[in-house]
């Protein structure tokens, strides 16, 4: 289907391309397709230049904190005291002017991250720097029918994908299965730390609901919830070994293949209301 440009979100743009078919012996078409923007998007702290993420260019306030947080570069929000965003001819450079008492925390853990989009490891300068020791999350009871319940309504909540088809998301779901806040970015990483800064501004309870990704569930998802204090992190996808080994040491519950109506459970599955 053709798209004018007036109509896509941020985010995307139209692109022209070729369409072809092997109905009727083979055809072909001009086609104005929508694609995801992907951008270098650097994230500077207090003039130190820290990670450059490939991003998708929206929510990017919320990414700044999200990342601040979820990477353990600040402990609270107000350590932040603002974010400026520059954009040039090679991306953006978002500018995170943060408390003083944080500045060694970017000398010891400086990366460079280009390179692939969402990656999150990409340059880490050591093996401790992988796996940080988080405070266990609160324990989050839910009815597995509302995993289900929040997995069937999420296509409709994500307007990027809806265009463009390339990318993941991140959404806030109550305990009944609500989705009440959702971000989107061509990396799963990314589309995370977008939510978590998200949340964390509006100052919501991590306690009242849990997370909901499009991915698979990596050990840096299982982490970045449980930066956020998130009880209970639901993928449609499956974990690796090493998130469900994490989530069972931060008392996370993680939920894997959370689609068409059906789900598996990792770890605490009687949170779920799953008994043996």
């Amino acid at each position: 289907m053709s798209r004018t440009v007036e109509v896509l979100p941020a985010g995307v743009v139209a692109a022209p391309a070729q369409r072809f078919g092997t109905a009727h012996a083979g055809w072909s078409a001009p086609h104005t397709d929508a694609l995801a923007q992907e951008v270098p998007v650097a994230l500077v702290f207090n003039g130190i230049s820290h990670a450059v993420m490939m991003a998708s260019p929206v929510d990017l306030e919320d990414f700044a904190l999200g990342f601040a947080l979820t990477e353990g570069l600040i402990d609270t929000p107000d350590q932040l005291y603002g974010v400026e965003s520059n954009t040039t001819a090679q991306g953006i450079a978002l500018q995170l002017d943060v408390a003083s008492a944080c500045a060694w925390r970017l000398k010891e853990r400086r990366r460079t991250l280009a390179g692939r989009t969402g990656c999150g490891l990409c340059g880490t300068d050591s093996l401790d720097q992988v796996q940080r020791c988080l405070p266990p999350v609160p324990a989050v009871h839910v009815a597995a029918e509302a995993l289900v319940r929040a997995e069937a309504s999420l296509r409709a909540a994500q307007t990027l994908q809806q265009f463009c088809g390339a990318t993941h998301a991140a959404a806030w779901c109550d305990l009944q299965g609500r989705i009440s806040c959702l971000r989107e970015d061509v990396g799963r990483h990314n589309a995370l730390d977008k939510l978590v800064g998200a949340l964390t501004r509006q100052g919501t309870d991590p306690r009242a609901g849990f997370v909901l990704v499009t991915s698979r569930a990596s050990f840096e998802m299982v982490q970045k919830t449980v930066a956020l204090g998130a009880g209970l992190l639901a993928a449609v996808s499956a974990p690796t070994q090493l998130a469900v080994q994490c989530a069972q040491d931060a008392q996370l519950c993680l939920a894997g293949f959370v689609r068409n109506g059906s789900l598996v459970a990792y770890t605490f599955a009687e949170r779920l209301g799953m008994q043996p």
